[in-house]
């Protein structure tokens, strides 16, 4: 059989591999504390449940819908956005898709043409460079300044060509949990602007800063910026919805459009029960999202000091957004004699039985992902074995 050179060219996600090595471990009866995955350990809150509930008993769930989704969970999206970033968009200015995953992945499908490149800072989200490969683009990773985890329009100056078309950037980010200030998005979004680009923001993390950290969106920037900005988002991590698959596009009518023509081909609509979740728990109390934000909250003012007396272990700034941490490890893996932090986290997971994600998983060797996705007491323990695995092996 010969496959396609698309699929022969893209890399599986280290973090589903990863967490699918520590779950096949766990079902053999090894105990093992899996930090490796995105996703928060809460149930859909019971108001969202039993609002399907109800849908799927009134019949509304048993039949196709729009391939871009049901005209009221479109309306709830845009007044949504409407309200968090003071815009003026209409159910014309959304697409439903089946995850944000795939939204962006429609995305590179309807924007990249052969050659084209997307700019992507590092550490990023490991999809964001394969997706980007399927639609035939090429990935062009930025690295920031040495010790720091955020790229600044000089970075990005010196990765762009005229072959560059879109920027990809995230905040809070995916893997570090940094969060871009007001003035560092708004100097990104004028470098994009002077250079025509546009920007796909994905705004996942948006509910879940903390200690007083504000989030800025590019939306809430000038209208150039506005102009060229494409809002991914969804209901995974805020509303603990992750095996609902919602996600949502919004742009321009110019965008939706042909982007409403590809999904109709690729997926055609997304779950009809999971956009009936999705319309109440983006109508409904929100009070469920503080709840769960406050517990993340907690849960890292409680073991950031903890991973920070690890040796070798340092964070290169205040994490203050989605449920990661992303300490720079390399004194640790040179101190524990490994040859490279791949290999590091490896025996961590054989000898004391806890997941991580290594950094080179997100274009930045030398850093391991933790998720505090998880309680605090497997927190605690895994990050004891943590301590205990480095003194040990030095």
């Amino acid at each position: 059989m010969k496959l396609s050179h698309r699929v022969l060219n893209i890399t599986p996600p280290a973090t589903l591999a990863l967490s699918a090595k520590a779950k096949e471990m766990q079902a053999a009866g090894i105990d093992v504390l899996n930090l490796t995955i995105g996703e928060p350990d809460f149930n859909t809150p019971t108001h969202i449940r039993q609002a399907t509930i109800k849908a799927i008993e009134a019949g509304q769930a048993d039949s196709y819908t729009a391939a871009t989704g049901i005209l009221p969970l479109r309306q709830a999206v845009a007044e949504f956005t409407n309200h968090q970033h003071h815009t003026t968009f209409t159910a014309a200015n959304v697409v439903v898709t089946t995850g944000g995953k795939f939204a962006l992945y429609a995305l590179s499908q309807a924007l990249l043409e052969a050659g084209d490149e997307a700019l992507i800072p590092v550490p990023g989200w490991v999809s964001y460079s394969e997706q980007v490969k399927l639609a035939g683009g090429q990935p062009v990773l930025v690295p920031p300044a040495s010790g720091q985890l955020k790229v600044t329009p000089a970075e990005l100056d010196a990765a762009w060509t005229p072959k560059s078309k879109v920027l990809i950037l995230n905040s809070p980010t995916n893997p570090t949990g940094e969060v871009y200030t007001k003035a560092e998005l708004q100097a990104i979004g004028d470098w994009a602007v002077a250079k025509d680009l546009l920007i796909i923001a994905d705004d996942m993390y948006g509910a879940l800063v903390y200690n007083g950290t504000p989030f800025t969106s590019l939306l809430d920037l000038s209208p150039a910026i506005q102009a060229h900005t494409i809002l991914v988002s969804g209901l995974s991590k805020a509303y603990a919805m992750t095996g609902w698959r919602v996600g949502y596009v919004v742009a321009s009518e110019e965008l939706i459009k042909p982007l409403a023509a590809f999904i109709g081909q690729a997926t055609s609509n997304l779950t009809a029960a999971s956009q009936y979740a999705a319309l109440a728990a983006l109508t409904g109390d929100q009070a469920c999202v503080e709840e769960m934000r406050v517990t993340y909250e907690e849960r890292l003012n409680t073991i950031q000091p903890l991973v920070e007396a690890i040796p070798g272990f340092h964070l290169e700034s205040q994490p203050a957004g989605a449920f990661y941490l992303f300490p720079n490890v390399a004194e640790a893996v040179a101190a524990t004699g490994f040859a490279t932090t791949d290999a590091f986290v490896a025996a961590l997971l054989t000898e004391a039985h806890v997941a991580l994600v290594p950094g080179s998983a997100f274009g930045m060797d030398g850093h391991v992902r933790l998720s505090y996705g998880t309680d605090l007491a497997t927190l605690k323990e895994a990050i004891r074995r943590l301590h205990e695995f480095v003194v040990s092996h030095q």
